[in-house]
Protein backbone atom coordinates (compact mmCIF):
# COMPACT_ATOMS: atom_id res chain seq x y z
CA UNK A 1 0.00 0.00 0.00
CA UNK A 2 1.18 3.63 -0.40
CA UNK A 3 0.66 6.33 1.53
CA UNK A 4 0.78 9.19 -0.61
CA UNK A 5 -1.20 12.58 0.29
CA UNK A 6 -1.07 11.01 4.05
CA UNK A 7 0.19 12.04 7.07
CA UNK A 8 3.46 11.45 8.55
CA UNK A 9 3.77 8.53 8.82
CA UNK A 10 4.88 6.80 11.84
CA UNK A 11 6.22 3.33 11.09
CA UNK A 12 7.51 0.73 13.80
CA UNK A 13 7.95 -2.30 14.06
CA UNK A 14 6.48 -3.51 17.48
CA UNK A 15 7.34 -6.84 17.77
CA UNK A 16 10.99 -6.67 17.90
CA UNK A 17 10.81 -5.26 21.42
CA UNK A 18 7.55 -4.28 22.94
CA UNK A 19 3.85 -4.10 22.27
CA UNK A 20 1.40 -1.90 23.10
CA UNK A 21 -0.66 -2.12 26.26
CA UNK A 22 -3.16 0.37 26.35
CA UNK A 23 -0.48 3.53 26.65
CA UNK A 24 1.44 0.78 28.71
CA UNK A 25 4.36 -1.93 27.26
CA UNK A 26 4.26 -5.56 27.54
CA UNK A 27 7.59 -6.98 27.44
CA UNK A 28 8.95 -8.78 24.34
CA UNK A 29 10.39 -11.96 26.13
CA UNK A 30 7.52 -12.61 28.67
CA UNK A 31 5.06 -12.70 25.39
CA UNK A 32 8.03 -15.17 24.05
CA UNK A 33 8.26 -16.99 26.77
CA UNK A 34 4.04 -17.36 27.43
CA UNK A 35 3.97 -18.38 23.47
CA UNK A 36 6.53 -21.08 23.92
CA UNK A 37 5.20 -22.00 27.30
CA UNK A 38 1.71 -22.88 25.54
CA UNK A 39 3.04 -24.06 22.05
CA UNK A 40 1.15 -21.95 20.10
CA UNK A 41 2.16 -21.68 16.31
CA UNK A 42 3.05 -18.04 15.58
CA UNK A 43 2.14 -15.87 12.58
CA UNK A 44 3.50 -12.23 10.91
CA UNK A 45 0.07 -9.95 11.19
CA UNK A 46 0.50 -6.56 9.29
CA UNK A 47 -1.36 -3.44 10.54
CA UNK A 48 -1.98 -0.13 8.78
CA UNK A 49 -4.03 2.43 11.03
CA UNK A 50 -4.48 6.06 11.15
CA UNK A 51 -4.15 7.15 14.65
CA UNK A 52 -6.15 9.64 16.49
CA UNK A 53 -3.39 12.43 15.97
CA UNK A 54 -3.57 11.88 12.12
CA UNK A 55 -0.82 10.10 12.07
CA UNK A 56 -0.44 6.70 9.64
CA UNK A 57 1.05 3.92 12.02
CA UNK A 58 2.58 1.28 9.95
CA UNK A 59 3.51 -2.09 11.68
CA UNK A 60 3.89 -5.76 12.18
CA UNK A 61 3.44 -8.33 14.69
CA UNK A 62 4.22 -11.96 15.00
CA UNK A 63 1.95 -13.00 17.75
CA UNK A 64 -0.12 -16.54 18.42
CA UNK A 65 -2.23 -18.20 15.49
CA UNK A 66 -5.20 -18.69 16.97
CA UNK A 67 -8.60 -17.62 16.39
CA UNK A 68 -8.48 -14.19 19.04
CA UNK A 69 -5.95 -12.67 16.52
CA UNK A 70 -6.77 -14.73 12.95
CA UNK A 71 -10.51 -13.30 13.06
CA UNK A 72 -9.17 -10.29 12.76
CA UNK A 73 -6.91 -10.60 9.61
CA UNK A 74 -9.33 -12.93 7.55
CA UNK A 75 -12.44 -11.41 6.09
CA UNK A 76 -11.38 -10.27 2.73
CA UNK A 77 -9.40 -11.99 -0.25
CA UNK A 78 -7.72 -9.76 -2.42
CA UNK A 79 -9.76 -8.17 -5.57
CA UNK A 80 -12.78 -7.86 -2.86
CA UNK A 81 -14.17 -4.56 -3.77
CA UNK A 82 -15.43 -2.12 -0.87
CA UNK A 83 -17.59 0.88 -1.89
CA UNK A 84 -15.79 4.33 -1.09
CA UNK A 85 -17.00 8.06 -2.27
CA UNK A 86 -14.84 7.83 -4.94
CA UNK A 87 -16.16 4.56 -6.23
CA UNK A 88 -15.02 0.68 -5.82
CA UNK A 89 -11.44 0.08 -4.63
CA UNK A 90 -9.82 -3.23 -4.27
CA UNK A 91 -9.17 -4.20 -0.19
CA UNK A 92 -5.65 -4.52 -1.10
CA UNK A 93 -5.23 -0.74 -2.62
CA UNK A 94 -7.04 0.98 0.44
CA UNK A 95 -5.43 3.38 2.70
CA UNK A 96 -6.38 4.85 5.99
CA UNK A 97 -8.79 7.96 5.67
CA UNK A 98 -10.65 6.66 2.75
CA UNK A 99 -14.30 7.50 3.18
CA UNK A 100 -16.05 3.97 2.92
CA UNK A 101 -19.75 3.67 2.17
CA UNK A 102 -22.34 1.87 4.56
CA UNK A 103 -24.53 0.25 4.25
CA UNK A 104 -27.41 3.22 4.73
CA UNK A 105 -25.74 5.39 2.62
CA UNK A 106 -23.94 7.45 4.66
CA UNK A 107 -19.87 6.96 4.36
CA UNK A 108 -17.14 7.40 7.60
CA UNK A 109 -13.36 7.40 7.31
CA UNK A 110 -11.09 3.61 7.15
CA UNK A 111 -9.22 3.44 10.41
CA UNK A 112 -7.64 0.13 10.31
CA UNK A 113 -6.42 -2.55 7.81
CA UNK A 114 -4.94 -5.55 9.06
CA UNK A 115 -3.62 -8.26 7.12
CA UNK A 116 -1.77 -11.53 7.07
CA UNK A 117 -0.88 -14.81 4.69
CA UNK A 118 -2.61 -17.78 5.50
CA UNK A 119 -1.86 -20.70 4.08
CA UNK A 120 -5.25 -22.39 3.86
CA UNK A 121 -4.63 -25.92 2.41
CA UNK A 122 -2.24 -28.46 3.93
CA UNK A 123 -1.95 -26.85 7.26
CA UNK A 124 -4.19 -29.34 9.24
CA UNK A 125 -6.66 -26.84 9.78
CA UNK A 126 -9.76 -26.79 7.63
CA UNK A 127 -10.13 -23.08 6.65
CA UNK A 128 -11.59 -22.47 2.78
CA UNK A 129 -12.25 -19.46 1.29
CA UNK A 130 -16.19 -18.43 0.25
CA UNK A 131 -16.37 -17.94 -3.33
CA UNK A 132 -20.17 -16.08 -3.90
CA UNK A 133 -21.67 -16.07 -7.39
CA UNK A 134 -23.19 -13.43 -8.92
CA UNK A 135 -26.88 -12.59 -7.99
CA UNK A 136 -26.90 -15.83 -5.13
CA UNK A 137 -28.56 -13.37 -2.42
CA UNK A 138 -30.60 -11.46 -4.71
CA UNK A 139 -30.17 -9.09 -8.18
CA UNK A 140 -26.69 -7.54 -7.42
CA UNK A 141 -26.70 -9.21 -4.47
CA UNK A 142 -23.21 -9.80 -5.08
CA UNK A 143 -23.06 -7.60 -8.73
CA UNK A 144 -20.40 -10.61 -9.72
CA UNK A 145 -18.60 -13.61 -8.16
CA UNK A 146 -16.17 -12.36 -5.57
CA UNK A 147 -14.69 -14.40 -2.84
CA UNK A 148 -14.45 -13.95 1.29
CA UNK A 149 -12.23 -14.97 3.98
CA UNK A 150 -13.65 -17.50 6.38
CA UNK A 151 -14.59 -14.87 8.80
CA UNK A 152 -16.59 -12.46 6.63
CA UNK A 153 -20.13 -11.83 7.81
CA UNK A 154 -22.95 -10.88 5.66
CA UNK A 155 -25.84 -8.64 6.56
CA UNK A 156 -28.69 -10.80 5.68
CA UNK A 157 -31.84 -12.09 7.01
CA UNK A 158 -31.79 -15.97 7.63
CA UNK A 159 -34.69 -17.93 6.14
CA UNK A 160 -36.52 -18.65 9.65
CA UNK A 161 -36.75 -14.78 10.20
CA UNK A 162 -38.11 -13.92 7.33
CA UNK A 163 -41.59 -13.38 7.06
CA UNK A 164 -42.16 -12.37 10.98
CA UNK A 165 -42.65 -9.53 12.29
CA UNK A 166 -39.38 -8.40 12.92
CA UNK A 167 -37.83 -9.49 9.51
CA UNK A 168 -34.71 -8.46 11.23
CA UNK A 169 -31.34 -8.63 9.32
CA UNK A 170 -28.73 -10.18 11.02
CA UNK A 171 -24.54 -10.91 10.52
CA UNK A 172 -24.41 -14.06 9.31
CA UNK A 173 -21.20 -15.73 8.55
CA UNK A 174 -20.93 -15.96 4.74
CA UNK A 175 -19.18 -19.44 5.38
CA UNK A 176 -22.93 -20.98 7.22
CA UNK A 177 -24.56 -19.95 3.44
CA UNK A 178 -21.96 -22.92 1.78
CA UNK A 179 -25.00 -24.01 -0.26
CA UNK A 180 -22.61 -25.95 -2.86
CA UNK A 181 -23.80 -24.41 -5.90
CA UNK A 182 -23.73 -20.93 -5.55
CA UNK A 183 -21.81 -20.05 -2.32
CA UNK A 184 -18.93 -22.42 -2.22
CA UNK A 185 -15.88 -23.11 -0.43
CA UNK A 186 -12.45 -22.72 -2.09
CA UNK A 187 -8.66 -24.05 -0.74
CA UNK A 188 -6.53 -23.01 -3.13
CA UNK A 189 -2.89 -24.50 -2.59
CA UNK A 190 -0.80 -21.53 -2.21
CA UNK A 191 -0.80 -18.63 0.07
CA UNK A 192 -3.36 -16.17 0.70
CA UNK A 193 -3.06 -12.50 1.71
CA UNK A 194 -6.66 -11.67 3.61
CA UNK A 195 -8.07 -8.69 5.11
CA UNK A 196 -9.99 -7.05 7.52
CA UNK A 197 -11.15 -3.32 8.08
CA UNK A 198 -12.38 -0.86 10.86
CA UNK A 199 -13.96 2.29 10.97
CA UNK A 200 -14.82 4.68 13.40
CA UNK A 201 -17.18 2.51 14.86
CA UNK A 202 -18.75 -1.15 14.29
CA UNK A 203 -20.56 -0.66 10.35
CA UNK A 204 -21.95 -2.80 7.96
CA UNK A 205 -20.06 -1.53 4.23
CA UNK A 206 -20.88 -1.76 0.53
CA UNK A 207 -18.54 -5.11 -0.80
CA UNK A 208 -19.30 -5.91 -4.13
CA UNK A 209 -23.20 -4.90 -3.91
CA UNK A 210 -23.18 -6.93 -0.02
CA UNK A 211 -23.43 -5.34 2.95
CA UNK A 212 -20.45 -6.89 5.10
CA UNK A 213 -19.44 -6.12 8.30
CA UNK A 214 -16.56 -4.63 9.89
CA UNK A 215 -14.16 -5.65 12.58
CA UNK A 216 -15.62 -6.10 15.70
CA UNK A 217 -14.39 -8.39 18.51
CA UNK A 218 -17.59 -9.17 19.83
CA UNK A 219 -18.94 -8.12 23.01
CA UNK A 220 -17.67 -10.66 25.18
CA UNK A 221 -14.43 -12.32 23.89
CA UNK A 222 -11.93 -9.53 24.84
CA UNK A 223 -13.33 -9.73 28.73
CA UNK A 224 -13.21 -13.72 28.65
CA UNK A 225 -9.23 -13.99 27.07
CA UNK A 226 -6.03 -14.46 29.26
CA UNK A 227 -4.74 -10.81 29.96
CA UNK A 228 -1.50 -11.53 28.08
CA UNK A 229 -3.46 -12.15 24.99
CA UNK A 230 -5.27 -9.08 25.71
CA UNK A 231 -2.68 -6.75 25.87
CA UNK A 232 -0.97 -7.94 22.69
CA UNK A 233 -4.00 -8.19 20.47
CA UNK A 234 -4.94 -4.12 21.73
CA UNK A 235 -1.85 -3.34 20.85
CA UNK A 236 -2.64 -4.19 17.03
CA UNK A 237 -4.80 -1.68 17.06
CA UNK A 238 -3.23 2.06 17.74
CA UNK A 239 -6.42 3.88 17.76
CA UNK A 240 -7.72 1.86 20.34
CA UNK A 241 -6.71 2.48 23.88
CA UNK A 242 -9.01 0.14 25.51
CA UNK A 243 -11.34 -2.62 24.65
CA UNK A 244 -14.57 -0.16 25.04
CA UNK A 245 -13.48 1.87 22.13
CA UNK A 246 -14.71 -0.62 20.09
CA UNK A 247 -17.83 0.27 21.14
CA UNK A 248 -21.06 -1.89 20.54
CA UNK A 249 -22.08 -4.31 17.70
CA UNK A 250 -24.29 -2.33 14.96
CA UNK A 251 -26.11 -5.19 14.40
CA UNK A 252 -26.93 -8.37 16.27
CA UNK A 253 -25.21 -11.42 15.21
CA UNK A 254 -26.40 -15.45 14.24
CA UNK A 255 -24.48 -17.90 16.34
CA UNK A 256 -21.73 -19.12 14.71
CA UNK A 257 -22.25 -22.90 13.59
CA UNK A 258 -18.72 -23.14 14.93
CA UNK A 259 -17.23 -20.62 17.44
CA UNK A 260 -14.13 -20.25 16.40
CA UNK A 261 -12.39 -19.51 12.80
CA UNK A 262 -10.39 -23.06 13.34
Amino acid sequence: MTTNNMSPIVSRRFSSSSVVRSRGIYPAALHRKHNMKENYPARSYEIVAKRNDGSVFIGQDRAPAIPLFENAFSAFAQGCLVMTEKGEVAVEDLQPGERIVKADGTSAPLIWIGSSSFVLAGSGKRTPLVRVMEDSLGAGRPSSFITFGPTARVLHTPLHMRGDESNQEVFTLMRDLVDGVNIIEVTPPTPVRLYHLCLEQHSAIMVGGLHVETYHPGDNLMTEMPIRHRDQFLGMFPHIISEKDFGGLCYPRVPNKAQTLM
